[in-house]
């Protein structure tokens, strides 16, 4: 069976992508909790089970493959699958998908840098930075685009949920988490993710976590 170690479900929005893709194979996994920060982080990620992701989560072992990289995985777990579950059938949307899901991967560093994922937490609506306002515009751009040209009768960016809501789930609980403007379409999509039984067995671990990241649980007003 496959192993999958993702840090902690309450910060850990790339943890977050590995586990979805998982679910999202079909395949079994197992899943391993490893608390991000603690007294024993440094010397746990020079272990051999992280020593090829350089101590960074999330991390799919395949019996002796190893797969780190949310986007690897999803890539691996996709051809693994039968490559019919991650990414659409038609050629345009996947490629759509796909272009969507990469500039994902490397964008939007204002919002993740702003805006860290703490899946626990609802706090007060401010104004955001102009550089965060320039990722949400591009976000909802993208967002518009996918719904308009390949969402179809579905809920989701592209009918079905696939790949490319993978890699945004971790931003729709943060534009929840900072109540951060969205464009009015934009809500449905938000609440059919996060209404997601996987998004909701997520959130559940998470609310069940005793581990605290000071850091991650400044508010807003105070950043």
């Amino acid at each position: 069976m496959m192993k999958l170690f993702i840090g902690n479900k309450a910060y850990s929005s790339w943890s977050l992508r590995g586990w979805l893709a998982c679910k999202l194979s079909g395949l079994p996994f197992e899943e391993v909790v490893v608390p991000l920060y603690d007294e024993a982080w440094e010397k746990r990620r020079e272990g051999d089970e992280f020593a090829p992701s350089s101590g960074k989560v999330p991390i799919l072992w395949d019996g002796d493959i190893v797969v780190w990289d949310s986007l690897a995985i999803i890539e691996y777990l996709n051809e693994m699958s039968g490559g019919d579950k991650f990414w659409p059938t038609d050629p345009g949307a996947r490629a759509m998908a796909r272009s969507m899901a990469a500039e994902m991967h490397s964008s939007f560093a204002a919002l993740r840098r702003e805006h860290s994922m703490n899946i626990r937490q609802i706090y007060p609506s401010r104004q955001p930075s102009e550089a965060v306002a320039q990722d949400l515009a591009r976000i909802m751009q993208l967002w518009a685009e996918a719904r308009a040209r390949h969402g179809g009768s579905g809920d989701f960016l592209f009918g079905e949920f696939g790949a490319a809501d993978v890699m945004f789930a971790p931003v729709v609980t943060r534009f929840i988490t900072y109540q951060l403007p969205v464009a009015r379409f934009a809500e449905g999509y938000m609440q059919a993710i996060i209404a997601h039984p996987w998004m909701q067995e997520w959130i559940g671990g998470a609310q069940a976590e005793d581990w605290v990241i000071d850091r991650f649980e400044v508010p807003p007003q105070s950043q």
